[in-house]
């Protein structure tokens, strides 16, 4: 009888020990599954710092200096003086880039964005930066100046401006302040905010921000000029 007790003890022993200790597959599986969360959570937050600093880096060492690209045209990028202290003038001409050329830095305090605008669209180019649409005016003339980048690098905090905001846009013939004034949305197929317009505005726009997949939806503000300085030299 006392055997039957201690063996039953026993048994209730051996079934608490192996419901506190987990098993083997569990304490492997466990920290791999949470270092592979961890290094996912790295890579997601170092994407976007790391497409800054490597505009920043083309920006400082690349100069007026000409890549060309696989698609036969030459990316060109410009020294673009965002502390000119010449004489101005509030009308002036713009001066007409080539496809694949920087001719702009687009900048807003607000959602820490310095970005450099290149004149035509592509692949490439949106690597590289934002990218203007060639159907568009240039910065400074009459009717809708069209920009676009990716939301996962340099238009990604463009959902946060606010009606009211300020950006600049530095160009190699002039500096032109602006106030965002209606934040939009629109299918990818609506050309309705590309199109020209009468008055003179700007336009940025990128994807809407998804995990999986492409959107065809597009989010991005239209904001109207508050200042134009042409440079006179």
């Amino acid at each position: 009888m006392k055997e039957n007790k201690r063996d039953k003890t026993e048994n209730e022993s051996n079934e608490i020990i192996a419901v506190k200790t987990p098993s083997v597959i569990v304490k492997i599986a466990l920290p791999v599954f949470i270092f592979l969360l961890c290094a996912g959570i790295v890579i997601l937050c170092s994407m976007r710092p790391y497409e800054k600093l490597q505009t920043y880096l083309n920006i400082a060492f690349m100069g007026n200096v000409s890549v060309s690209d696989s698609d036969g045209f030459e990316i060109k990028q410009n020294e673009i003086d965002t502390n000119y202290t010449g004489k101005t003038s509030d009308t002036g001409e713009a001066v007409m880039p080539v496809f694949g050329e920087q001719y702009a830095i687009l900048s807003c305090d607000k959602i820490d964005l310095y970005v450099p605008v290149y004149w035509g669209t592509n692949t490439e180019l949106l690597e590289h930066g934002a990218c203007q649409s060639t159907s568009s005016s240039l910065a400074g003339a009459e009717n809708n100046s069209v920009i676009s980048a990716h939301v996962n690098t340099f238009f990604s905090d463009i959902k946060n401006l606010e009606v009211g905001d300020s950006l600049t846009l530095y160009t190699t013939y002039g500096k032109f302040t602006y106030a965002v004034s209606e934040l939009i949305e629109f299918e990818n197929n609506n050309k309705q905010y590309v199109i020209p317009t009468e008055d003179e505005r700007l336009t940025l726009y990128t994807c809407e921000m998804q995990v999986f997949g492409s959107s065809n939806k597009r989010v991005g503000v239209v904001c109207h000029p508050t200042e134009k300085q042409f440079y006179e030299n």
